[in-house]
């Protein structure tokens, strides 16, 4: 009875075996052939490394050539007003083309970045703004000059979209990180060009000083090569290959690998369509957004602009001037067009620009504490108390102390809006929105020079109050932004 049980048991358990041998295999099969991942996942499971140090410096590089081009103005601005007896708004004139040309690329590059990729639009926006920014040293006359400059104003549009190919990229919990750290790349563009005045001017000239400014551009053409189309972008398009080609060769940098299965997302259509903008999911998103670009660019460019225009005229309201900042611009005898810049001013200047990294710890603390909406809210409220203490009556060290914090606070501001737009639209649309907000924040470098210049040589409190109020109606419109993009990931489609 024993051996029968014994027998029955062997039986039923190898029947047992046999019948699950069949089923266990062709599952196992069918889960290895059937995984899937999106980019997305393959951006974060790759995470970060050696590739986006490369990134990081590359891309950087590209905010001293765009930094350059838009700070030189602030520079040779005593320059050309005294070779060409310009009136002040001649001289806002010309900042205002640069924002012109900037303004009206800005939403053609950024359509041509979401249909045809970004790294061809950024490309293409490096050679172009370096050859007019050269052709602008030979200009014969203030109308070749304005004109010329605008032409560079267009190609720095493209250069620009190299954030949101930078951004895609960037695994989602480094980006606030690494993203504010790019300022620094701005303020060496920003000291490069003041340095460059600094040295040149005086004894070669401005022209000589442009066509020095143009190198950094020639060596970032050929370093550029290094840096892949957007992968998020190639998806999108419908290219799985060039992607998966694209995540292989970071994952390889990174020492990391793929997340296993097939990188399968859908195509999407309607790159570059506007509609998805203004559709329900961002319409109030984007309005609030194009105000707060203004404002950004407004705010920003108007402190660059009104602390040169404050110190080439001694405007400052100053209890310990020396006998360099007792010149004025307006005399008994009539205007005063050649007042240059002196060694303090430019050290001036040089200091104000450090402040723009001074504080970016505290903005990386801002954004992982209070996300990107009270950030900016906090920063525009901030601002808008450091313009009106500008007024105040304080020595030479004190004005230095709030230059110094004031282009802190509107540069992380800058900073802040860009991260936010670049994170808050989806990949089918981030190019374009990103420029369109940059097209209406020219349009607030475009007015700035009128203020900042124009007015402040007229009452400086009347041209500093436009700016304080507009960074408390911007720091609202900031708080109503209807979508948090802290710890987000980058959407691919609305």
């Amino acid at each position: 009875m024993g051996d029968f049980m014994k027998t029955k048991l062997v039986s039923a358990i190898q029947l047992q075996e046999v019948e699950m041998q069949p089923a266990d295999k062709p599952q196992s099969t069918k889960q290895g052939h059937g995984e899937t991942f999106s980019v997305e996942e393959a951006v974060e499971t790759i995470g970060f490394g050696r590739f986006h140090i490369l990134l990081f410096i590359i891309m950087g590089s590209a905010n001293i050539v765009e930094a350059m081009e838009i700070m030189l103005l602030a520079v040779v601005s005593p320059e050309i007003r005294c070779e060409w007896h310009l009136e002040d708004w001649q001289v806002a004139l010309v900042s205002t083309m640069v924002f012109l040309g900037f303004m009206v690329c800005g939403v053609l590059a950024g359509y041509l970045a979401d249909r045809y990729g970004r790294w061809t639009v950024v490309f293409g926006g490096f050679v172009w703004s370096a050859y007019f920014s050269l052709l602008t040293s030979f200009a014969p006359s203030y109308g070749w000059f304005i004109f010329l400059r605008s032409m560079v104003g267009c190609g720095v549009a493209g250069v620009s979209q190299g954030f949101v190919l930078k951004t895609e990229f960037i695994p989602s919990k480094y980006r606030a990180v690494l993203l504010p750290l790019a300022t620094i790349f701005w303020m060496l563009g920003s000291m490069l060009i003041i340095i460059l005045g600094m040295l040149v001017v005086p004894t070669w000239g401005w022209r000589w000083m442009i066509r020095i400014s143009v190198t950094p551009s020639i060596i970032l053409l050929f370093l550029f090569q290094f840096i892949p189309e957007s992968a998020r972008y190639n998806v999108s398009a419908g290219n799985m290959a060039a992607a998966v080609e694209t995540l292989q060769r970071i994952a390889k940098m990174n020492r990391a690998s793929l997340p296993p299965g097939e990188l399968l997302e859908p195509r999407v259509e309607q790159r570059g369509n506007w509609r998805i903008l203004l559709g329900s999911s961002f319409r109030t998103t984007s309005l609030l957004l194009w105000f707060s670009w203004f404002v950004a660019s407004f705010i920003y460019y108007g402190s660059v602009l009104g602390s040169s225009e404050l110190l080439e005229k001694n405007l400052l309201c100053l209890t310990d001037p020396d006998g360099e900042h007792l010149v004025k611009h307006r005399n008994e005898d009539g205007l005063c067009y050649c007042i240059a810049f002196q060694l303090s001013d430019y050290q001036t200047l040089l200091i104000s620009c450090l402040g723009e990294v001074a504080l970016v710890p505290v903005n990386i603390c801002l954004l992982n504490v209070l996300g990107r909406k009270m950030s900016l809210t906090v920063l525009q409220l901030g601002a808008a108390i450091l313009f009106m203490m500008l007024n105040i009556c304080t020595t030479m060290f004190g004005f230095t102390v709030l230059l110094f914090l004031l282009r802190s606070l509107v540069a992380m501001n800058f900073n802040v809006v860009y991260i936010y737009t670049a994170e808050v639209y989806p990949t089918a649309a981030r190019s374009l929105g990103m420029g369109f907000c940059t097209s209406f924040s020219r349009i607030g470098g475009m007015i700035a020079p009128f203020i900042a210049q124009v007015l402040m040589s007229q009452s400086v409190i009347s041209a500093l109050t436009p700016f304080a109020v507009s960074c408390v109606f911007c720091a609202l419109g900031n708080f109503l932004l209807p979508i948090e993009t802290r710890g987000r990931a980058l959407q691919q489609s609305s």
